[in-house]
């Protein structure tokens, strides 16, 4: 078969080179885009007499059907047309004869390519968005369900202060709605068009770049042609914003497996985000925490790999660039899917209120009340500090908690104590009356979630 960019060449490629170098494989998946960028440069070629208009309709509609039988899966692609961009030509002058050979007229496969990538990341990042968006809806409703669910929070994973469920679910939608912006803004800079950039210098032709922007929906046209070829950072953000949001989602999924463990039993997994074990019958196994834990490094791996192609390449294009989609493909099919997942493991999930309002109970999470309630009586913190800090080391010494303790013990460290220190530490105090701007209070909860609802709804 010949090749479309033939003419030069006397000899045949080796057939092992040619699928090696062969990227239809992979960017097929772009067909789409690359019809529909084709269809908006032929109507163009047409409008600015470049191409005679009824050879522009007639490549049009045979793009159309190409695009049509592709979707009805009546199509194979050739590895002997090397890309989705020269598969598309190929069939389009074999159903529409000589005519549209005119096609590629006044554009390069480079900066066809790089039109495709973009309008398939403009679309794939917009389903990371709406899945994300799922997401933070899921713990909003988990956090409306549970603002009076008190629990431990930590640091260095060890018990530090009370707090509430909804609280611990709203740290996370902050994260993820964070993902969210990231993701808009690096489209932003996505839906630029690079055709009519050429091979490198533009082209002779009339193009009019701006009507193929409109037709395409697309913001604006990139300013200079060698970087509109070039430029892969519209990729790179998108997997720079992955892994970000594949560390929220392993750290969250960290938490999940410690939760679902015998040893904290505060989560209970529904059986259809568990497996079990092939020889011990009573296991049942966090595996989709686990699976998004692990996929992260996969995410990372793919950021890293761009990144690595990109480092060294001269102006303008370079084969090298072709490194590009795979690794891109892989994060984007990897995210959405574990964002999809911890939808579902979320929503179907059982937090135990009773264990995690136990739970809070140990490990003196009352501690920094109790200092607190010292100092609101006249004491210098630092010392109100070290008082609190002898009273812990007597309860660890005689197996009690701070609020087990008599008044006459507490006096023992404290002379200061009264009666009223009972209400000040109990875990609901310690809760409740932390109502700042961002704090636990369920008033400071109820506020964020309101603040939240209608951050989702402004995008």
């Amino acid at each position: 078969m010949s090749k479309l960019w033939g003419g030069r060449f006397e000899g045949s490629t080796d057939e092992f080179a040619e699928g090696f170098q062969s990227s239809i494989g992979f960017d097929c998946r772009m067909y789409r885009e690359d019809i529909l960028g084709s269809i908006a440069h032929a109507r163009m070629l047409g409008k600015q007499g470049i191409i005679p208009k009824e050879d522009a309709d007639k490549i049009i509609e045979g793009l159309k059907g190409i695009l049509a039988d592709i979707d009805a899966g009546k199509v194979d692609f050739s590895v002997h047309d090397e890309d989705i961009h020269m598969n598309v030509e190929r069939l389009l002058t074999e159903r529409i004869g000589d005519v549209g050979k005119k096609l590629h007229t006044g554009r390069s496969r480079n900066d066809q390519v790089a039109t495709d990538f973009r309008l398939y990341m403009r679309r794939v990042t917009g389903e990371t968005v709406q899945n994300l968006m799922a997401l933070c809806n899921v713990l909003i409703d988990i956090a409306e369900d549970h603002t009076d669910t008190v629990m431990s929070a930590y640091t260095h994973l060890q018990k530090a202060q009370p707090t509430t469920l909804a609280h611990y679910m709203m740290a996370y939608f902050e994260m993820y709605y964070r993902d969210v912006l990231r993701f808009l803004d690096c489209s932003k800079r996505t839906n630029i068009l690079p055709l009519g950039s050429g091979a490198l210098c533009a082209t002779t032709y009339p193009l009019d770049r701006e009507a193929v922007a409109e037709e395409l929906k697309m913001d604006g046209i990139t300013r200079n042609s060698l970087d509109g070829v070039s430029d892969r950072d519209f990729a790179l953000e998108y997997l720079s914003a992955a892994s970000i949001c594949m560390m929220h989602l392993s750290r969250l999924c960290e938490e999940i497996i410690l939760f679902s463990t015998n040893e904290f039993g505060t989560l209970r997994l529904s059986d259809a985000y568990s497996t079990g074990s092939s020889i011990m019958p009573q296991k049942k196994n966090p595996d989709m925490a686990e699976l998004i834990r692990g996929k992260t490094g996969r995410v990372y791996g793919d950021l890293m790999g761009l990144l690595t192609v990109m480092k060294g390449l001269p102006l303008a294009y370079n084969k090298d660039m072709q490194e590009d989609k795979e690794g891109v493909f892989d994060a984007v099919d990897t995210l959405n899917a574990c964002v999809r997942v911890m939808c579902g493991m979320l929503s179907t999930a059982e937090w135990k209120k009773d264990k995690l309002r136990a739970g809070a109970g140990l490990g003196f999470t009352n501690a920094t009340d109790a200092a607190d309630y010292f100092v609101k009586r006249g004491m210098a913190f630092r010392d109100a500090h070290e008082v609190v800090g002898r009273l812990v080391l007597y309860c660890e010494q005689h197996g009690k908690a701070i609020d087990e303790l008599s008044l006459e013990e507490i006096r023992q460290c404290a002379p200061e104590a009264g009666e009223d220190i009972f209400e000040a530490i109990s875990l609901e105090t310690c809760v409740n009356t932390r109502s700042v701007p961002g704090g636990p209070a369920p008033e400071a909860v109820q506020v964020h979630i309101r603040q939240a609802k209608l951050l989702l709804g402004e995008l």
